[in-house]
């Protein structure tokens, strides 16, 4: 029976209900249903490579199988070559990227232990499903050891387009490793068209379907695959009757106020500072005595132990401070900013009590808030999602009020045009959004994902009829479902 392997930077832990969210759920199921292993870092830090050796637990017929990483690798492949220069520069961020050799050496030293670790662990009928940014050239590692099986790879982040991926010093390199998977997924049509461009105009690779390219002898497929979120189980989070009691006591103390929620991770890609310029600017629309709303932004810790982190984390600590100074009032706080991780089962409750769902990030591979969002919401007396057009959900959820996260004053109307949206249009978004998400689903986008790569093997490989290539500008990306 084939076996279904996951790898990925972390481990989801089963039993961590606030740090584990839809997707890490779904992929639990799936492995449990089916028989398989999760494969990764455990969290840890050890001194040095003789003191890292595989654990195994076993959760029914899951495995999960971790390794710690060296202090040296956490810092040259994790905060290094992964977070200091792949995630600014996906996130089209050059001025943040940090090349190093001795980071983009410690990001190959990683991908080749994992590949060293895994490789006596897997049978041939498994399909291995690899996992973002952190480990791009794992599929290339796992094959140069001798490993034939359907290798698949999803990116979760933004995939920027050649201009920009060429900042990479590496950049060949790591465009090259991914020839070696048999499926490469995107979360939107823009990604996949800009990783087709890269292929066909840097490596000289040919179109020789829409989904299907051809590169230095190799075949590969390509497609679009948009994450999704388990619908059911977030509605029933949010209408679980200890839930409504919390709405009612919120409003009760709140005094029927508006609220608008954002929550993220602390990260320059979200926007932050921007959101609360924004804010800022509608709160001055106002007349002075005035209390338009409440916003309530939840940004979670973020590798607190990068530069970058810590500034952004200060300028929101002095930006909501000046804020609440200017405008608060004895029986109103205009900005309450929470930095730390918040349950899952609590941001659904907060989701359903605000009018107003805030998710402005200024580039974002999907974004699931603004699905939860939807979710969580009361079909009856919905509230309305303000999406940013540079979020990968944006490409889908078009019924929301769409942003550019970079104008505060195009935010700022939309946040006023949200306080005063009538019910029936509000209910007419709503019902389209729920449609939307309900059917780019958590376990739609993994069946899908997992038939492409069971199927596209054998027909690449030995089955394909090799027609003209197709012009570039006729290959729009489209989701794989068989």
């Amino acid at each position: 029976m084939t076996g279904l392997v996951v790898v990925s930077n972390r481990v989801a832990d089963p039993g961590a209900r606030q740090a584990s969210g839809g997707l890490a759920v779904c992929l639990l199921d799936a492995l449990r249903n089916r028989g398989g292993m999760w494969f990764g870092w455990n969290g840890q830090l050890v001194a040095d490579e003789s003191e890292i050796a595989p654990s195994c637990v076993k959760h029914g017929r899951c495995t999960l199988m971790t390794i710690p990483l060296t202090e040296r690798d956490h810092r040259e492949f994790y905060l290094g070559f992964s977070n200091e220069v792949l995630w600014p520069i996906h996130h089209y961020r050059l001025d943040l990227a940090h090349f190093t050799l001795e980071a983009a050496e410690g990001y190959r030293r990683v991908n080749a232990r994992f590949a060293d670790v895994l490789t006596p662990h897997l049978r041939r009928t498994d399909l291995i499903w690899v996992h973002d940014y952190h480990l791009i050239p794992l599929g290339a590692e796992l094959r140069s050891r001798g490993v034939g099986n359907e290798i698949g790879f999803f990116l979760h982040i933004p995939f920027p387009p050649p201009e920009v991926l060429t900042a990479v010093p590496e950049y060949e390199w790591l465009v090259n490793s991914l020839l070696d998977y048999d499926l490469v997924g995107f979360q939107t049509a823009a990604d996949h068209a800009n990783f087709c461009r890269f292929v066909c105009e840097i490596l000289g690779g040919e179109m020789i379907s829409t989904d299907t390219m051809r590169v230095s002898g190799k075949y590969l497929k390509a497609g679009v695959f948009p994450v999704g979120i388990d619908v059911d189980s977030f509605v029933a989070m949010a209408q679980d009757p200890v839930a409504r009691r919390r709405i009612q006591r919120t409003e009760r103390h709140g005094k029927q106020r508006i609220y608008a929620i954002g929550v993220d991770r602390l990260d320059y890609s979200k926007g932050l500072p921007e959101k609360f310029r924004a804010f800022r600017r509608l709160l001055d629309s106002y007349p002075e005595d005035s209390k338009p709303m409440t916003l309530i932004q939840v940004a979670s810790p973020s590798r607190d132990d990068l530069q970058a982190y810590i500034d952004i984390r200060h300028e929101l600590e002095a930006m909501s401070g000046k804020i609440n100074g200017a405008f608060g009032d004895f029986d109103w706080t205009p900005l309450r900013y929470i930095h730390r991780s918040v349950a899952r089962e609590t941001l659904a409750v907060h989701y359903r009590a605000s009018r107003i769902g805030l998710v402005t990030p200024l580039r974002d591979g999907m974004n699931l808030v603004a699905k939860e969002y939807v979710a969580a919401q009361d079909g009856a007396d919905p509230g309305v999602l303000i999406l940013s057009r540079f979020a990968g959900a944006a490409e889908d959820l078009q019924e929301a009020l769409i942003v550019n996260p970079y104008d505060i004053d195009e935010v700022a109307h939309a946040m006023r045009r949200a306080i005063e949206m009538r019910k029936e249009e509000r209910i007419e978004r709503h019902q389209a959004l729920m449609k939307r998400i309900r059917h780019h689903d958590a376990c739609n986008w993994m069946l899908s994902f997992l038939r492409a790569l069971r199927s596209c093997r054998g027909r690449l490989r030995a089955k394909l009829v090799v027609g003209p290539p197709l012009a570039l500008a006729n290959a729009p990306a489209k989701l794989i479902a068989r």
